[in-house]
């Protein structure tokens, strides 16, 4: 019985799927910690054990960025981070509007003015009234009054 011992060596590509096997499971790891949908979780975990099967390079580093990218889209947003997002989506929605018109659109995103509506009714409508105050008009020339009627 042949008891030598023998060292094995790994070539770079087995480092590199070593280190890419070990980022998967602290990655793993960390997306357990999240509060999704378990079958999300379990599928996610499914489909990084089978890009971790692919052996080009590219094409696994691509697998791997749709499996997070879909696994991600499962978890839920923080509340603070909804109201950032919301705000940001609805400022945006000024930026088309030329400079003028820009500065109302954004007081009334910012909840100046009066709302109405709702989505489901088909819309929401917010308006906001500013008045100016005109400067008084110059005095009119005084017209002539008719020559008195000749009786």
């Amino acid at each position: 019985m042949n008891t030598a011992r023998y060292q094995r060596s790994l070539s770079r590509p087995g480092w590199a799927l070593a280190l890419l096997l070990a980022t998967l499971v602290s990655s793993a790891a960390v997306a357990a910690g999240k509060a999704g949908p378990p079958d999300a979780r379990q599928r996610y975990l499914r489909e990084s054990a089978a890009c971790g099967a692919i052996r080009v390079p590219d094409d696994r580093a691509k697998c791997l960025s749709e499996t997070s990218t879909r696994y991600a889209s499962t978890q839920p947003t923080r509340a603070e981070d909804q109201a950032n997002i919301l705000l940001s989506n609805a400022l945006k929605r000024c930026d088309p509007l030329p400079a003028a018109e820009r500065q109302d659109c954004v007081a009334r995103m910012q909840g100046q003015g009066t709302v109405s509506g709702s989505v489901d009714s088909g819309g929401i409508y917010r308006e906001l009234v500013t008045r100016e105050v005109l400067e008084a008009p110059a005095a009119l020339p005084s017209v002539p009054a008719a020559p008195p009627a000749a009786q």
